[in-house]
């Protein structure tokens, strides 16, 4: 029982890291590709919403938040209303660092 528990433990841990690995590198990658757009923490750029007359969501926010990690990929590679898609090599890193930005 003692080594099921450890070995679980481990498990956990290593998948934690492996998040936190993946939402590092999706962070450079959004830096690079979205921050202009949905801002370093994802609050939305005003500006950028206002001229292209959208509601911006903000990204650590309930409804983004609710969304699916797939539906999320979508959104980030095929783009959804105006804003176009990446095709970026690392989407689900960027997802991990979206699930980051939770409030």
């Amino acid at each position: 029982m003692r080594t099921l528990m450890t070995a679980m433990l481990g498990t956990a841990l290593g998948a934690a890291l492996v998040l936190a690995a993946d939402a590092a590198a999706g962070k450079a990658t959004y830096e690079k590709s979205c921050k202009s757009c949905h801002g370093a923490d994802g609050t939305p750029n005003a500006a950028i919403a206002k001229a292209l007359k959208v509601e911006m969501k903000a990204l650590g926010g309930k409804e983004v938040q609710a969304k699916s990690d797939a539906d999320l990929k979508k959104e980030i590679t095929e783009g959804v209303g105006k804003m176009k898609g990446y095709k970026i090599a690392n989407p689900d890193d960027v997802v991990a660092h979206v699930r980051s930005l939770k409030k």
